[in-house]
């Protein structure tokens, strides 16, 4: 690819979503326009999915990259005009019962995802269990939830070398291959059956991923189950709550058979939220979110939001950056040697603290003066200096409280 290729492909990559209205800031923010090297928005400086930009076809296709040579291919679709793999996430849609007379109105409700069961009734049952703020029915909070949450949870950066910012060719060899051993270690989709369905990995219980469509069809509630079943206990692996023998429960591969969660009870060990599309990642008899896996394994960039696999990488103020990230969260300038205030766990200079955030300077010196809570920090090393390995993450690089301004 030539460079006046990369550059188009740069721009349209930035055009997207651009002037969409952010739903947090409302009137405020003039319209979505990307960062260059940061994940949000250059005027309210929210990220791209705090605004209302369509990102379906995106999103979808993140997805189906994620599931790309692993073992849940079943959930993705190959298109044939460029071979880009596509999420085929269930849609269900539910109607009232429909009248024997003409002119009557239907009662809708889409679901714009839905656990992949061949028993629409399970399913149905399984959306019901969810607190319904967080239920994905079409043009709800549900739905905008879920659309976050597949922003935050599964960033297209910790998966797609081509979605970060001026990785070397080795950092993007070292990032295929995390992303390669994840998957193959880590990576799991949720299954929703009825607990008695499950009563361990016996021979005669083999699993089926959820999305493969021959999977044999849920119980029904007429249908009667095993007699060895009858009043066997089951247990919540999140709350330790007992679970009702008709209610649906889901099932992690990865964390064994023994083991079931209630749907709204299937969350992030660090987050807590939701698992987006029961979309999860295993590690140490814990659930996390894809982001908080990552983060569990790489370091990753406050500036830019990127995994850092580089060697040499800033650590100041508990947080990691690269090396050229370090800066002024207002104006981008490397605070290299500089004053800086934190702002909402952002740096920022002193220009743009006089400017931005403060009254005037004098108020701000007098009633605060670092006495009063503020914290003043300066960068005490020039940038060639301002380095940590990822061996040794010692002392941080920033000195902390006490300077005031110069």
């Amino acid at each position: 690819m030539d460079l006046d290729a990369k550059m188009k492909k740069m721009g349209l990559g930035h055009e997207q979503g651009f002037g969409a209205p952010c739903l947090k800031c409302k009137e405020k923010c003039e319209g979505f326009e990307l960062h260059f090297w940061r994940k949000i928005c250059r005027n309210c400086k929210c990220g791209q999915e705090e605004h209302d930009v369509l990102l379906s076809n995106e999103e979808d296709r993140k997805v189906g990259r994620l599931f790309e040579d692993t073992k849940y291919t079943t959930l993705i679709a190959k298109l044939k005009t460029d071979g880009i793999p596509m999420y085929k996430r269930n849609v269900m849609i539910l109607t009232n019962p429909v009248a024997a007379k003409k002119n009557v109105s239907i009662n809708t409700v889409t679901y714009e995802w839905a656990p992949p069961v061949q028993n629409q009734a399970l399913a149905r049952q399984y959306m019901q269990m969810l607190p319904k703020e967080k239920q994905p029915v079409a043009g709800s909070e549900g739905a905008q939830y879920r659309k976050k949450q597949l922003a935050k949870q599964l960033p297209a950066h910790d998966q797609d070398p081509s979605k970060c910012h001026e990785l070397s060719p080795k950092e993007v060899k070292e990032m295929e291959q995390f992303v390669k051993k994840y998957k193959s270690e880590a990576l799991g989709v949720g299954d929703v059956k009825l607990p008695y369905e499950m009563g361990g990995p016996s021979p005669d219980k083999l699993y089926i991923p959820a999305g493969d469509r021959s999977t044999p069809a849920a119980l029904g509630p007429m249908e009667s189950k095993p007699a060895e079943c009858k009043g066997t206990q089951y247990f919540c692996y999140c709350c330790k709550l007992s679970m009702k023998e008709g209610d649906p429960a889901i099932y992690a591969e990865r964390a064994g058979y023994d083991k079931l969660w209630h749907p709204a009870c299937f969350v992030c060990s660090t987050c807590s939220e939701l698992l987006v599309d029961m979309i999860y990642f295993w590690k140490n008899g814990k659930l996390f979110c894809g982001r908080h896996y990552c983060d569990s394994e790489k370091p990753r960039c406050a500036g830019c939001d990127e995994l850092i696999f580089s060697n040499e990488y800033t650590q100041a103020e508990n947080q990691n950056w690269h090396l050229k990230h370090f800066c002024c969260f207002d104006c981008d300038n490397i605070l290299a040697g500089e004053i800086y205030v934190m702002v909402n766990d952002k740096p920022v200079c002193k220009p743009c603290y006089v400017k931005n955030h403060a009254v005037t300077e004098e108020p701000f010196r007098r009633d605060y003066g670092g006495r009063h809570g503020l914290e003043y920090s300066r960068c005490s090393h020039p940038a060639a200096a301002h380095v940590k390995h990822a061996r040794d993450l010692g002392n941080s690089c920033v000195a902390s409280g006490g300077e005031g301004w110069m």
